[in-house]
């Protein structure tokens, strides 16, 4: 995959990781992460920040040019 991919990747889920988290302070619930909450909210919440920190270790690590690294 290109690079671009990646980093699109990884702003996805760093934007749905976010967004769910403010939204479930309020009580709100994107419908496509519902799922998370059956699980119980401390799950439900911990999932989210994976998400965010995935999509923030995503996104770091495609737009690193590791052949000026050496």
């Amino acid at each position: 995959m290109k690079k671009s991919y990646y980093t699109a990747i990884g702003f996805l889920l760093f934007l749905l990781g976010s967004t769910s988290l403010i939204l479930s302070i309020t009580g709100v619930q994107l419908t496509i992460l519902v799922w998370m909450d059956a699980f119980g909210g401390l799950l439900g919440f911990v999932l989210r920040i994976l998400m965010i920190v995935t999509g923030i270790v995503i996104a770091a690590l495609s737009t690193t040019d590791w052949q000026e690294e050496k």
